[in-house]
């Protein structure tokens, strides 16, 4: 009798086949709709507790890319079978999407439950794939919801169980989240921000502010870096610590970029030849080829000398796909356009990154800065970075400087460029217009004694 793992019945017609997953032999997404449908049905007499969880790989595309298809659709088999080889008599599941995986657990009743359940799952696909003659590790996010009432719906508790695994992998990889009333507010808040930036990015809305960057010896201004600031209507202002997320992970990123960068050039334009612009690029967009081509076509629309211009990355960044980083990193640093890497010291990546990549500068994160005065540790940690860039001919600047001490310290260390509070908030177009207005007189008269 011919039997397919994953759905657990013999034989197969073609109904079957349309509620099956073709690579894995698991139920597809029609099959756990279904399944789901039909639970809920028994149970509205008596609506008894049951779990819908999703199941998301992490980091599977790095490693698809990394190995191919063919290597990433074993994998992918690999998985599937785990995850058949854990459900009981009485459980699914299914593949719902690529690299996502759905189940259904109808005796488990508490969310205390549900989430040692998915533990279980995460722990059983942390084990080694084999990908020919070599292995790859995966982690997994997982979000679940619990039926408790006749009035929820498949689609609905699907949807919740959704809202949870955003948040799972918001904070970190290989967690889990059970769906809960305080989330459902808060995605319904993030809706409400996405749509209200979609509008504001299209109206044009969303503006460039500028901080100084000082040569730390002379507290010349020798850059400005942009930060995007919007301000809605209704919402208020919105913290770019909000506000950018939401548009890394819904897909407005590239939008709201070229459009800040388009003005921040504009408002460049009118200042002293010999000061540079920064400006950072997300993860996102180092992942997309056309990133180098919309920074270059902006370039040309506002007259801005790519050779005064500096991109700033972070080493997260990078480690989402290195290969396409490199790529778009070469593309403008061909033009002349020079690159940073930010935060350094924060992130993932190794220091091979810094041969790899040829970067021009180096900016040393605000948190060893802070406490450069007080924490022995960070003092030789920021002495080993400058020492480390001066024998690969990379420039520094130190970011997050606030008291006067802190940059006598730095300038004493032999750091060159300052960034802070201490130096200047980040201000519009205009305010920067007279920022450097005070900073011409401020040069003229010292010159005059």
């Amino acid at each position: 009798m011919q039997t397919t793992f994953g759905t657990g019945q013999p034989g197969k017609d073609n109904t079957d086949l349309a509620f099956t997953d073709p690579l894995t032999g698991l139920g597809n997404h029609r099959r756990f709709f279904d399944k789901v449908d039909r639970l809920i049905s028994d149970r509205a007499d008596d609506p008894a507790p049951f779990t819908v969880g999703i199941l998301d790989l992490d980091g599977f595309k790095p490693i698809n890319d990394l190995f191919g298809h063919k290597a990433g659709d074993d994998i992918l088999i690999q998985v599937a079978m785990r995850l058949r080889a854990s459900m009981d008599g009485h459980s699914t599941v299914c593949r719902i999407g690529a690299d996502e995986f759905a189940f259904l657990y109808p005796m488990v009743f508490s969310e205390e439950q549900a989430a040692e359940k998915s533990r279980m799952l995460i722990e059983i696909l942390s084990a080694p794939y084999d990908v020919g003659e070599r292995t790859a590790r995966l982690s997994a996010s997982v979000g679940c919801s619990l039926f408790y009432s006749g009035d929820e719906t498949t689609e609905i508790l699907i949807n919740k169980a959704e809202t949870a695994l955003y948040h799972a992998k918001r904070s970190g990889r290989g967690r889990v989240v059970v769906y809960t009333r305080e989330m459902e507010e808060a995605a319904k808040r993030v809706t409400r921000i996405e749509q209200a930036l979609r509008r504001a990015v299209s109206a044009g809305e969303v503006e460039p502010h500028f901080q100084p960057i000082v040569d730390l010896s002379t507290r010349r201004t020798i850059g400005f870096e942009t930060l995007a600031r919007w301000s809605d209507r209704d919402l208020g202002m919105v913290p770019p610590s909000v506000f950018i997320p939401i548009a890394e992970e819904r897909g407005i990123i590239g939008p709201l970029s070229q459009l800040v960068l388009r003005k921040a050039t504009e408002a460049a334009r009118s200042w002293p030849k010999d000061l540079f612009l920064s400006f950072n690029l997300s993860p996102s967009q180092l992942v997309d080829q056309n990133t180098g081509l919309h920074i270059l076509a902006i370039l040309e629309r506002t007259g801005f000398d790519p050779h005064r211009l500096e991109i700033e990355i972070t080493e997260t960044g990078l480690m989402t796909d290195p290969a396409s980083a490199e790529k778009i990193v070469e593309d403008l640093r061909r033009v002349g356009i020079r690159v940073s890497l930010d935060d350094f010291g924060t992130g993932q990546s190794s220091l091979g990154r810094l041969r790899e990549f040829h970067f021009d500068k180096l900016k040393i994160d605000r948190a060893f800065v802070s406490s450069i005065l007080d924490d022995r540790p960070s003092e030789h940690i920021i002495r080993a970075i400058l020492a480390m860039c001066e024998g690969l001919g990379m420039d520094v600047v130190a970011e997050g400087i606030e008291e006067e001490a802190q940059a006598d310290r730095l300038v004493q260390f032999g750091c060159a460029g300052g960034q802070g509070y201490l130096f200047g908030k980040p201000v519009d177009a205009d305010a920067t217009l007279g920022y450097l207005r005070d900073s011409y007189r401020g040069a003229l008269r010292a010159k005059a004694i």
